[in-house]
This record gives structure tokens, C-alpha cells and sequence, in this order.
């Protein structure tokens, strides 16, 4: 068990140092001068030169890159020169917003998706299968930007029960707070359903046709033992697998459902800098977000060792 998790940690850092180089350089050469266009075209050039200059604009593209992957080890992730306050402060901030988002997100997606996906392999063929699986067609055809409009009309125009968007904070309460979230988190966790709910179907199925199965029938176990003990943790590696890409997804795929509902999350903020051309501030953010994505697939890692056992040994 220990040498899976120090190689799956190997794994992790040498991916996020990777990330980090793609992202600087990706940013790094982007067309334009990013002092000049957060200046304006018409600042002087006194001006644009001692921007630069802050921005250590004028040093090797290496020289750049190893002081700001050394101030990111140190945990210092810059200041930002839009905002005039800490890179720290303001992911922080943003963050107490994305993440209980995207958890509600994961867990409306996961209660939601693996009883429907448990009733749709028990009653494989059936009507209600056929039912359920053009439901989740229709699910992943239909964008959650769409679904997002969809809930604001209904829920915050029509009946009133929710607001339309904005995010009180948590010092208003916590009942204000999600309440806030509840649609988005909507929005985010249907077509992710969809998604989940057809994978455990499939992977249900296909556990359900092994010999084990048939042999703890021929036990006299009944149908709902074999479901639930025998076939759904034998069946749980393909949906970790989806959990732990969806809620990466729900955590940095945020950007359009946080400017739909006018949420300060991590999306809205990144989209704010990439317009504004702070790049301290896009390079920290998605940095963060790398760093999240290789943690949440670290654990998933580790749930399919608690699964399936045979992962334990080296390889």
C-alpha cells in the first residue's frame, strides 16, 4: 500500500510541475504587452516601463519563471496589480465560494445519479430503463448554462422561492448562503447525473453477468442482497473513477455558472483577470486549481485501493 501512494504522489508533482510550465509559458506568450494593456493605450511610456519593471517583465522568460515557482513553494503567490491586494487574500476569498459549490453540485449529482442508475440495471430492458436512459440522453445534450436559465426563470422569476443570483456570504448565515448556491449547484449537478447515472448502470450491468454473482443467487440470497453487497462495490471503480473527474470538473469548470448567478467564486475571478490581463492572478488561480485536481484524483487512487484490494501490491 505504501509504495501505490508515494508512486501516485510521484506521479502528482511530476504532473503539477508540468502544469506549472505549461501555464507560464502559455500566458507568458500571449500577444500584447500585458503592462500596456492593463495601463491602457494611453498611458506614457514612463509609466508602461515602471509597470514592466514591477512585473519583472524585463528578465529572462526562465529568470521569470523559477522566481515565481519559488514564491509558489513558499506559498506566496504574488500580489495582484488590478485588485491591489495579495493573490492569497482573493483565492481565499473566492475559493469559500467555488468549493461548498461544487461539493453541493457532487453530492445532488451523486444522490441523485446512483439510484437511478441502480434502478435502470436491476431493470435492465424494461420500460422504465428505456425511460431513464432518454432522460439522461436528454441530460447530456442540454448545456447547464441552459438548465441555469431554466431554474432562474422557473424557481427565482416565476415562483420566487430562490434568488436569481449574488452571494450574501457566509457572516449572513449559512441558510442565506446556500440557498444562494442551491441553484447553481442544480445547474452544475444534472448534466453531471446524467453522466454518473449511465456509468453505474453500465458498470451494474456488466457486474451483474460475472460468475460470483450467479453463484451468491444460487446461495438463496435475494436480488436486493446481490444488488447492493455483491455487484454495487465490485462495480464502484468505474464511478469513482467519474466522481473523481466531476467533481475536478464542478471545481474548475465553474467560470460560466459563476458569471450566470453573479457568484464571487474562483470562475468569476479568473475570467475578471484573463479580461484584465492580471497574469499573477490567472497563473496562481489555475495553479490552485491544478493542485486541487491532482489531490481529488490522489484520493480517488486511494478509494480504489479500499475497493479493490489487488490494487495494494506494486507495480
Amino acid at each position: 500500500m505504501s509504495f501505490y501512494i508515494l508512486k501516485r504522489l510521484a506521479i502528482g508533482l511530476a504532473t503539477l510541475l508540468v502544469a506549472s510550465i505549461v501555464v507560464f509559458t502559455v500566458l507568458e506568450i500571449l500577444p500584447g504587452d500585458p503592462a500596456r494593456l492593463m495601463l491602457g493605450l494611453g498611458a506614457s511610456e514612463d509609466a508602461v516601463a515602471a509597470l514592466r519593471d514591477q512585473m519583472g517583465l524585463n528578465q529572462p522568460l526562465i529568470m521569470r519563471y523559477l522566481s515565481w515557482a519559488g514564491h509558489l513553494l513558499m506559498g506566496d503567490f504574488g500580489r495582484s496589480y488590478t485588485y491591489a491586494v495579495p493573490v492569497k487574500e482573493l483565492i481565499a476569498e473566492r475559493i469559500a465560494v467555488s468549493f461548498p459549490l461544487a461539493s453541493m453540485a457532487l453530492l445532488l449529482s451523486t444522490a441523485i445519479a446512483i439510484p437511478v442508475g441502480l434502478f435502470a440495471a436491476a431493470r435492465r430492458g424494461r420500460t422504465a430503463d428505456l425511460g431513464i436512459m432518454s432522460v439522461t440522453q436528454l441530460g447530456l445534450a442540454i448545456p447547464n448554462f441552459w438548465f441555469a436559465l431554466l431554474l432562474v426563470y422557473v424557481f427565482a422569476v416565476s415562483l420566487r422561492l430562490l434568488p436569481a443570483g449574488g452571494f450574501p456570504g457566509w457572516s449572513a448565515g449559512i441558510g442565506p448562503a446556500l440557498k444562494a448556491l442551491l441553484l447553481p449547484a442544480i445547474a452544475l449537478a444534472l448534466p453531471q447525473a446524467a453522466i454518473l447515472s449511465r456509468v453505474t448502470r453500465s458498470a451494474l450491468i456488466e457486474t451483474l453477468s460475472e460468475d460470483y454473482i450467479r453463484t451468491a443467487r444460487a446461495k438463496g440470497l435475494s436480488r436486493a442482497a446481490v444488488l447492493f453487497h455483491h455487484a454495487l462495490r465490485n462495480a464502484m471503480i468505474p464511478v469513482l473513477t467519474i466522481l473523481g473527474l466531476q467533481f475536478s470538473f464542478l471545481l474548475a469548470g465553474t467560470i460560466i455558472i459563476e458569471n450566470v448567478f453573479y457568484l464571487p467564486g474562483l470562475g468569476r475571478l479568473i475570467f475578471q483577470a484573463i479580461t484584465q490581463r492580471d497574469l499573477i492572478v490567472v497563473e496562481s488561480v489555475i495553479m490552485v486549481l491544478v493542485a486541487a485536481i491532482i489531490l481529488i484524483n490522489l484520493i480517488v487512487d486511494l478509494a480504489y485501493a479500499l475497493v479493490d484490494p489487488r490494487l495494494d501490491g506494486p507495480r
